[in-house]
This record gives structure tokens, C-alpha cells and sequence, in this order.
């Protein structure tokens, strides 16, 4: 007997609420996700304090290579800023994890949040793997940014964790930046606009007929949401 689960233990049979059986390990119905696509999208945070201009520019200056590296692949664009973008939260969910253990207090739900933001960039990762085809190179390359920016997010946020959040913050507007161009590519024709993988569907709780172009606009609502919680 095949037996799909990380301990080997055989898992509940879980199914959907129209008693067809639910076929994905990776999350449950319950833990699916629906996007606000009314979320103003356009909303900046100017930055006034130093840390808020230190957050700003470095965010500014990590866009430039990304810029010159992928050009207008945006699928492997965003396949690479998701195995980002799912770090901070993590890392920002550990580390109050270990402060409420230390200080015998409630985090007021904010290990919750943080955890819940590094599922859905996950989530984002994995739609957009069944999407593009990274190149070796450019799996790569995942192994030296992430272990770059896990650490460099690591000991910011142990120094101020009021400047990890701003750069998260200035990363998702930016994010809205590269998936509002991705849209405009699938509108023009450049990128074919194809069929939502069943992934996403599932996840984001869409329709069976969705497209590609439904998967981005629900993945820029959730960067949307990341950047106003951040």
C-alpha cells in the first residue's frame, strides 16, 4: 500500500463539500484561500523615518539585477521572488515564537499572520512552478539567494524588526509592480494565457475554467494584503 505522508502514517480521507474526494497533500479546504481583489492596489508607503528610506532603497537597489536577469520572463521572474517572498514570514514567526517562550506573553495573533503570509507565498511558489520551467542555472541560483537573504533577514530583524518589516512591505509593492506587467504581457499576447494549473484552482477556491490571467490577479491581491499587513 502506497502511503502518502511525510511520517507514514495514513491521513484521514478528506473531501470536498460535495463529497468528491480531495486529491492535494499539500494543504487541506479548510486552509485554502480566498483573495480580496478590491484591495487598492495603488497604496505607497512614503518613507519619512530613516529606517523607512534605508528600507526603500534597498528594496530599489535588488530590483536592478532582478530587472537585468529575467528581462521579460516574468513565470520564472515570479518563481524566483516567491522563494523569496516566503522567507520573511517564516523567519518573523520563528523569532516572536521564541520571544513569547521567552517572555510568558501572547503575541496578540501575530505569529499566526506571519506564518499564514509565508503558506500563501508558498502556495504562490508552487502554482507558478507547475507554470514555468526554471533552468538549472536558475534553481541555482534559489539556493544562493535564499541562504543570502534568510540570514540578512534573520539578523535585521534581530536588530530592528520595524526595518524587516518595511523592506517586506517595499518588496510587495514592488511585487504588485512585476505582477500588474505580468499582466499586461498576458493581455498583449506575449505570455499565452493558459489554463489555471488545478493547484490553484483548488487553493484559491476558483473557477474550473479559470485562465492563467485569474491565477496573477489573485496572487497580486494576496502581495497586496502582504504589503498593507508588512
Amino acid at each position: 500500500e502506497v502511503v502518502a505522508s511525510y511520517w507514514g502514517i495514513k491521513g484521514e480521507e478528506v473531501k470536498k463539500e460535495d463529497g468528491t474526494p480531495w486529491k492535494w497533500n499539500c494543504f487541506r479546504p479548510w486552509e485554502t484561500y480566498q483573495a480580496d481583489l478590491t484591495i487598492d492596489l495603488k497604496k505607497h508607503h512614503v518613507p519619512t523615518t530613516f529606517l523607512d528610506k534605508l528600507a526603500y532603497w534597498t528594496v530599489k537597489s535588488l530590483r536592478f539585477p532582478t530587472d537585468v536577469f529575467f528581462q521579460r520572463r516574468y513565470g520564472c521572474r515570479a518563481m524566483m521572488l516567491e522563494t523569496v517572498a516566503a522567507v520573511p514570514g517564516m523567519v518573523g514567526g520563528m523569532l516572536l515564537h521564541c520571544k513569547s517562550l521567552r517572555r510568558f506573553e501572547h503575541s496578540g495573533g501575530w505569529i499566526k499572520t506571519l506564518l499564514d503570509e509565508a503558506e500563501n507565498e508558498r502556495m504562490h511558489l508552487m502554482t507558478f512552478m507547475e507554470v514555468s520551467q526554471p533552468r538549472w542555472y536558475e534553481r541555482a541560483l534559489v539556493f544562493t539567494v535564499q541562504g543570502v537573504f534568510f540570514n540578512a533577514y534573520f539578523l535585521a530583524y534581530l536588530a530592528s524588526p520595524k526595518l524587516a518589516h518595511r523592506v517586506v512591505g517595499y518588496l510587495e509593492e514592488e511585487a504588485i509592480h512585476s505582477y500588474t506587467e505580468f499582466l499586461k504581457e498576458l493581455d498583449k499576447g506575449t505570455i499565452e494565457n493558459v489554463p489555471a494549473p488545478a493547484i490553484a484552482i483548488d487553493y484559491w477556491r476558483l473557477p474550473a475554467d479559470s485562465t492563467l490571467r485569474d491565477v496573477v490577479m489573485v496572487v497580486r491581491a494576496d502581495e497586496g494584503h502582504h504589503r498593507d499587513v508588512n
